[in-house]
């Protein structure tokens, strides 16, 4: 994570739990000539358009106090959607025993894509699929997605 989304994740972490929800993650883009400041986050039943208004409601005056961001940005807050990624150790911890898609940065035996129950994540990634378990070191995943909540 970049320390700009660290710096906003510390800064928003307990006024987003007191909404009644999870942050899941923050993400600072640039698309075009905007920048965007993406905030997801989670609650067990889903996220609907008030979770969404409330948590924005509620971060925007803490952002425009500490003013991390030296640039005009947009703020976005949404679910992070059925297929979320993966991206923190605390995602892999919360899909284990789900079924994941991952993309690895080199092929294995010709093979980049890899689709399974992820059985276990602390320095490996270890997926069971129908026919065998696979294991992988974090660093060699490019992308991760949840493929069932």
């Amino acid at each position: 994570m970049s320390s700009i989304t660290e710096r906003i994740t510390a800064l928003i972490q307990t006024t987003v739990e007191e909404q009644g929800v999870t942050l899941w993650d923050v993400r600072f883009v640039k698309e075009g000539a905007s920048h965007y400041l993406r905030v997801f986050i989670d609650k067990p039943e889903g996220i609907n358009i008030d979770d969404c208004t409330n948590v924005s409601h509620a971060i925007d005056p803490i952002l425009d106090e500490a003013d991390p961001i030296d640039c005009a940005y947009y703020l976005e807050v949404s679910s992070p959607g059925i297929e979320r990624e993966l991206t923190r150790d605390i995602h892999f911890e919360y899909a284990l025993g789900k079924k994941i898609r991952m993309r690895l940065f080199k092929a294995v035996d010709g093979k980049k894509e890899f689709e399974g129950i992820l059985t276990q994540y602390k320095d490996k990634v270890i997926l069971t699929t129908e026919t065998e378990t696979l294991e992988f070191e974090r660093s060699a995943v490019a992308k991760a997605v949840l493929s069932e909540i």
